[in-house]
């Protein structure tokens, strides 16, 4: 009873969170032509209720592919479709063709707003709840609520979702995979990641570490007995689960061609989502940042671009795709998922601001064992998003949840005195190091310092972003320099996070044989 008292409290301060920040602005309001997200997603509700299925991907007189075109997998047009039909119920004018874009009201907003609201208390918080119960290192009551809470109240994902505005169904889904592997049920976390997989095409970030570890536990079992078996149960749930999703699409092929088309728009090249024109730069990966020094899209063509993230998404994934494949864990597991997801946002084609969330919510679920380095990234994953977040006019709600994320782990798990080489899980490298390294004695107060500076660095320039009118001459030197500043961050991350895989030492010796 009391471990529910207890989470009950967690999940109600958690909601009261949500509902808070959305009661504030969201993305696009009162701006037109085009508006934003929020009108994306309405859009979508007014598409997939009055037009056949057929015409959902397709440019039409009726589907303006220029306007909010949908470019998400079926699973985001059929939940598009529940929700139309639920607000057609309400108001016939909100999903009204044609004459109902742009639409704004208190009514509708409310109704948008309960839709996320919804979304999250169904999928994602659930999983979030029963993954924290799930963790060896929560084995009390009180410690897998602070675990669970430490994990609701990251800003980030509060932010978008029920700030600028996006449904956090993909990552739920990816959140109950991860914790039906961990329960071994191989087949449910294959059919719950497809889900993931068809609602959100980004979620193929998080599919290698997925492929990679049910390969090695298949291998481990033996390809020629039990691994065989159960190799072909994955794959079988895998293509059921993709056909099932896609049935509607699959009367011809050109209807197959054209939501991929949608999918995958290559032609745009390397900056799509970059914005690196107008408005100003803001995306915290390589490219763009790079592109500040060296203008890669004017001596680059789009197709070289296309090659080259991907030689160097590829080759900064590889090392840790080999390890999961031929030492399978579920600690290992976890870090691949955000080692794979970071290095993709970092390097891949056509990345979003908002896409650092996947990277963020694996990095969620290991904040128990690594809550230092963890806390530390969740906050510089925010801080990413300012120039996003300024635009949408959620400065205050930004402020506030980032202070109390930011006290409640610092009262949760002291993370400033878990600095040392073996609380960062790097003994086993700095054992390797042989005594080379003499600096290690001192890394504790190193890391502190360098947490405190960052922080403070962050601090400023969020008020300067906020305050501060830019130079004349350089009007885009804020948005400019939250970028450049996170990225540097999250490269050393990814350092970080390949070294705590690559000379991981405890699969060997504390993970369960997979029989």
């Amino acid at each position: 009873m009391e471990k529910w008292s207890l989470m009950t409290i967690t999940v109600l301060l958690a909601l009261t969170v949500r509902w808070t920040v959305s009661l504030g602005s969201y993305s696009g309001a009162g701006k037109p032509p085009m508006y934003g997200d929020y009108e994306a997603q309405r859009h979508w509700q007014e598409v997939t209720y009055n037009l056949p299925v057929r015409q959902w991907y397709f440019n039409t007189s009726d589907n303006n592919l220029l306007y909010w075109g949908l470019d998400y997998p079926p699973l985001t047009a059929y939940h598009s479709y529940v929700c139309a039909y639920i607000a057609k119920l309400i108001n016939p004018d909100w999903i009204a063709l044609h004459t109902s874009q742009g639409y704004e009201s208190q009514p509708h907003k409310l109704f948008m707003r309960t839709t996320v609201f919804v979304a999250d208390l169904l999928v994602y918080i659930p999983a979030v709840i029963l993954y924290c119960f799930s963790l060896k290192e929560t084995s009390t009551k009180k410690k897998a609520s602070i675990c669970a809470l430490c994990i609701l109240l990251y800003p980030g994902l509060i932010l978008i979702d029920h700030g600028h505005f996006q449904y956090p169904l993909s990552l739920g889904f990816a959140l109950w995979a991860v914790l039906c592997l961990s329960y071994d049920w191989d087949l449910l976390g294959s059919m719950a990641f497809c889900l993931a997989l068809n609602y959100k095409q980004m979620e193929l970030y998080h599919s290698l570490p997925f492929f990679c570890y049910l390969l090695g536990k298949c291998f481990k079992k033996g390809l020629k007995g039990k691994g065989l078996v159960l190799l072909t149960k994955i794959a079988g749930t895998v293509v059921a689960s993709f056909a099932v999703c896609w049935l509607p699409f699959c009367t011809d092929m050109e209807q197959i061609m054209q939501v991929l088309r949608r999918l995958f728009p290559i032609d745009r090249g390397l900056f799509e989502a970059c914005m690196f024109s107008s408005p100003p730069p803001r995306l915290a990966n390589i490219w763009c940042s790079l592109s500040v020094f060296i203008k890669i899209k004017n001596i680059i063509s789009p197709q070289t671009q296309l090659k080259l993230s991907f030689a160097v998404t590829f080759l900064s994934i590889l090392p840790t795709c080999i390890k999961l494949t031929v030492q399978p864990s579920l600690r290992l597991f976890k870090f691949a998922l955000v080692s794979c997801a970071l290095s993709f946002f970092l390097f891949s084609f056509q990345v979003h601001e908002k896409s650092i969330l996947l990277v963020s919510v694996p990095v969620c679920l290991i904040i128990n064992e690594i809550p230092f380095m963890a806390t530390w990234f969740l906050l510089v994953s925010t801080f990413s998003m300012l120039p996003l977040l300024l635009k949408d006019g959620l400065l205050l709600a930004y402020a506030v949840t980032t202070l109390a994320f930011l006290s409640l782990c610092l009262a949760s798990f002291s993370i400033l005195e878990k600095t040392s080489a073996e609380d960062l899980q790097l003994k086993p490298f700095s054992l390797s190091l042989k005594g080379r390294a003499s600096w290690f004695k001192s890394f504790p107060k190193m890391v502190r310092s360098l947490f405190l500076l960052s922080v403070a660095l962050m601090g400023v320039l969020s008020l300067l972003s906020a305050a501060a009118p830019p130079p004349q001459r350089l009007p885009d030197m804020f948005p400019l320099s939250v970028a450049i500043v996170s990225c540097l961050h999250f490269l050393l991350f990814l350092v970080y996070f390949n070294v705590v895989i690559l000379w991981d030492s405890k699969n060997s010796r504390t993970q369960k044989k997979i029989s």
